[in-house]
């Protein structure tokens, strides 16, 4: 029965998946896409035609699917699927031993920041204080995740989160000291270094002895990391590379002594015999000879972080301060990149949460009109909305830290996804603070003048949020069309793959049929009082999923150019994302019994109907030709500036 049910509807099935080509990896797309750093691996994956495969490899297409499986909660939501083993239930992580550290390290530092570090003078001095520098050394700040054996703390990385979230509250310019060192500026020895890099290095890193920066940017290439200019030509003995070139916007540039470099490196293809040029990392000392530094930028914000642009004059490095192989360059920085953007949440979910603690004792004690203001309909949803984005991201930071202690290798897309909601909200809640408290508190006084300079910054740190906007709805477009490529090769032989096909059939069907179920579904997995919750969240994966497979068959490979769709595409996502994190950390309050268990349940059930509708707004747009023909309005729009060399209309007056 289920052979001639898959018989008669393989003619429908080849239907829906027929249409242009669907996503393969393995060739290069010949594109200004290839070349930026963080949507490159979504968009090296071309969309193709697949090739005609034989009867025996097409009956192991069901096989193979279920063998490669992703565990990834972002990945499987763009194939319309629910894979809950990396979001439920919400992570505990610590053991106790590991918990009573932390406890007692979070006092201190709490206490250091609190009285030792001044926040408005280092952004005064636009530097950090020496004496909070010593400070910070001797509290061993500067080797949070070192292992303990090569004079670190050896922090997991919710731990090491806490304390980030702590420096967050405080201090952004003292953080981005801290954070280029150590989340990206040595990173790549923590992940990648051999043995002996690791003991030679990592002691005198771990004492803030010395510094280490992070080295990718250049005058021509920031998003587009491809096009780096900066060469390391290795020598005939092969002892030995020669580094020349420079990089701009170098947090610790002026102050490091150890440098990860990233520049390009002269290969022989093994195939065809041809010198090609592939990014490869070096640790670089300064004590090398011909490496310096420019004067400190003059920044609107982190003023007191050292910023600085590097120049490298035929720099000699040692062969075996190569970082991971020679040509794998591009690996080791997405890596460091991807390992270190759970603590920009955790630090901005720090910010949040001191600003949120100001706004409510303003609003708490401030009187208009014979009220507190805080009873007023118009604060109480700016209090609220704080809240609500600060649960999010609080949210977001733990599950990726509880995810990566627990040994989690796919967590990319919910680590950029993580970032590009962290960074305009943080800033989004300190304007909403500036209005409760405008003209009533100095600026100044206050400190939220200079955390509005501090935060502009986070949207461009480690990846632009746009550009990782791509790399989300890339890299979801990748797992998803690779989805698409399997059935298509199952149609070969529908017999041999009944089973996959019968339930990608049973799946389609029931889309087509308005409020029918797929059968996706987180009961048993929230808590029953977030029930609602729980269905608002399927019925949006559920058209998520929809949208992205019509989206790849419409457009196919030229879906990589449609940076419009892209954007809407990756705010579902993000919108998904919190919706789950927010939805298991409630669940996890409610089944302790937790004393605000209540209060989190009404911070998850407002954000998932506000999400659910943002998601089936921006899943109509997808799906409209008003939309479309808006985006080519906005093109045109765009064309007509820049051929004029700005604004087109004239004056209202005539001159």
């Amino acid at each position: 029965m289920l052979l001639r049910k898959v018989s008669q509807s393989s003619a429908l099935c080849g239907s829906i998946l027929r249409g242009p080509p669907v996503i393969s990896g393995g060739q290069r797309v010949v594109s200004v896409h290839n070349s930026r750093l963080y949507a490159t691996q979504a968009a090296q994956a071309v969309l193709e035609k697949p090739a005609a495969v034989s009867h025996d490899t097409a009956t192991k297409v069901e096989k193979k699917t279920v063998a490669v499986e992703s565990k990834s909660f972002a990945v499987n939501i763009f194939k319309g699927q629910i894979q809950t083993a990396q979001v439920f239930p919400y992570p505990s992580v610590m053991n106790e031993e590991q918990e009573q550290f932390l406890r007692e390290l979070v006092g201190p530092v709490s206490k250091f920041f609190e009285e030792v570090n001044d926040p408005a003078k280092n952004d005064a001095l636009e530097k950090v204080e020496d004496h909070t520098m010593q400070g910070l050394k001797e509290q061993g700040a500067f080797g949070l995740q070192v292992p303990a054996d090569l004079g670190g703390l050896g922090l997991t990385n919710t731990q090491y989160a806490r304390l980030v979230e702590i420096v967050g509250a405080h201090d952004l310019g003292v953080g981005i000291t801290l954070g280029a060192h150590q989340s990206i500026g040595f990173k790549g020895i923590l992940l990648f270094g051999n043995p002996a890099q690791k003991e030679k290095y990592l002691p005198k890193l771990a004492t803030g002895e010395h510094i280490a920066a992070f080295c990718l940017t250049e005058p021509a290439s920031g998003s587009d990391a491809a096009s780096i200019k900066t060469t390391a030509v290795q020598s005939p003995c092969g002892q030995y590379f020669t580094l020349s070139g420079s990089k701009i916007w170098i947090s610790n540039g002026g102050l490091a002594e150890i440098f990860t470099v990233f520049a390009k490196t002269p290969m022989k293809d093994p195939k065809t015999g041809e010198m090609k040029d592939k990014i490869s990392a070096f640790i670089v000392e300064r004590s090398f000879g011909g490496v310096t530094h420019g004067p400190p930028e003059k920044k609107m914000g982190i003023k007191a972080s050292n910023t600085a642009e590097v120049y490298f004059d035929n720099v000699r490095v040692p062969a075996d301060c190569v970082l991971g192989e020679v040509g794998g360059g591009f690996k080791v920085a997405m890596n460091i990149l991807n390992n270190g953007r759970f603590g920009m949440a955790a630090a901005l979910s720090g910010t949040m949460k001191a600003v949120i603690t100001k706004a409510v004792d303003h609003a708490a004690n401030r009187t208009q009109f014979g009220n507190k203001i805080h009873t007023y309909g118009a604060i109480q949803e700016k209090m609220a909305h704080m809240t609500m984005l600060h649960y999010v991201t609080e949210s977001m930071a733990y599950m990726l830290s509880g995810n990566m202690d627990s040994g989690a290798t796919e967590f990319q897309i919910e680590a950029a996804i993580s970032k590009i909601f962290a960074s305009p909200f943080s800033f989004t809640i300190e304007c909403k603070y500036k209005v409760i408290i405008f003209l009533y508190v100095s600026p100044q006084d206050s400190g939220v003048e200079r955390v509005m300079r501090d935060l502009r910054i986070f949207r461009i740190f480690e990846g632009t949020n746009d550009i990782l906007r791509l790399f989300v709805a890339l890299n979801g477009f990748q797992n998803a069309g690779n989805q698409l490529k399997s059935l298509q090769k199952a149609l070969k032989n529908p017999i041999g793959n009944a089973g996959l096909l019968a339930g990608e059939m049973t799946k389609r069907a029931k889309r087509l049929k308005a409020g029918l179920s797929t059968g996706l579904t987180l009961q048993g997995t929230v808590h029953p009082e977030l029930a609602q919750s729980g269905e608002l969240t399927i019925k949006a994966i559920e058209q998520f999923g929809a949208v992205v497979e019509e989206l790849l068959i419409k457009h196919g490979k030229k879906i990589i150019e449609e940076q419009f769709v892209q954007r809407r595409v990756a705010d579902c996502a993000i919108d998904l994302y919190a919706m789950v994190v927010v939805l298991s950390r409630a669940s996890r309050s409610l089944s302790q019994g937790s004393a605000s268990a209540q209060h989190e349940k009404v911070l998850c059930e407002t954000w998932c109907v506000e999400a659910h509708e943002r998601i089936m707004q921006d899943i109509k747009a997808l799906r409209s030709s008003e939309s479309r023909q808006l985006y080519k309005n906005m093109r045109a729009i765009s064309a007509a500036l820049v051929q004029n060399g700005g604004v087109v209309a004239p004056h209202p007056l005539g001159f």
